[in-house]
């Protein structure tokens, strides 16, 4: 039983590996030969690790993102499962990053952190309009780079995957939105980047 759960993570990170362009380094120069090196030794979350800092700086195709999600469900890393969802998400949905900040537990609803993995679906208010002329307001899932939490009154990076991405074909870089969890502004962003499918097209 063991030795075929071994060979089922082993098998997912081989793949994926595969997927990388031998070309595609890291910052530090690390390469997908590393990965293989790692392998060998079975060193799975270490190679795990590799694969996902080589996917942040370069395109790769949902099959290896997804592959890592099941590598890493394997191994029971629970920050790297919902980080490699998440990028399928970001492939699937497209990604918006932005510079959020939050506004101080004393101005607004939110007394407590918000988690940065992922979990929060807040509204934004990115300029559309209701059928009556007021503000619609549409809905992108949040990831705060590089904290597991954002504090009230904090200001940090995050990732927005939209709902319904023809909603957000307007959307870009310098525009500010605003975030909501009820009718009160929860935040401010100003967008940094828009990536979204090529095959959206916005709605009339």
């Amino acid at each position: 039983m063991v030795d075929n759960y071994h060979m089922d993570v082993t098998e997912l990170l081989e793949s994926a590996s595969l997927l990388v362009p031998e070309e595609t380094a890291t910052e530090n120069d690390i390469t997908v030969r590393d990965v293989w090196d790692y392998l060998a030794h079975d060193e799975w979350e270490i190679a795990l690790g590799l694969l996902e800092e080589l996917g942040d700086g370069h395109p790769l195709p949902l099959t290896f993102w997804e592959q890592l999600a099941e590598a890493a469900e394997q191994l029971r890393l629970e920050r790297s499962t919902a980080w490699c969802h998440w990028r399928c998400s970001e492939i699937r949905n497209g990604m918006i990053r932005a510079d959020l900040t939050l506004r101080p537990a004393k101005e607004a609803r939110r007394k407590t952190p918000i988690s940065g993995h992922g979990v929060l679906r807040p509204m934004w208010d990115i300029g559309n309009l209701s059928p009556a002329g007021g503000a619609s307001v549409s809905i992108a899932s949040l990831w705060v780079e590089d904290m597991p939490v954002l504090e009230p009154g904090g200001r940090a990076t995050v990732r927005l995957v939209p709902l319904t991405p023809s909603h957000w074909t307007h959307v870009e870089t310098g525009q500010r939105i605003s975030m909501h969890e009820d009718r009160s502004v929860a935040g401010t962003a100003v967008v940094l980047e828009v990536h979204l499918p090529t095959t959206v097209t916005a709605t009339s």
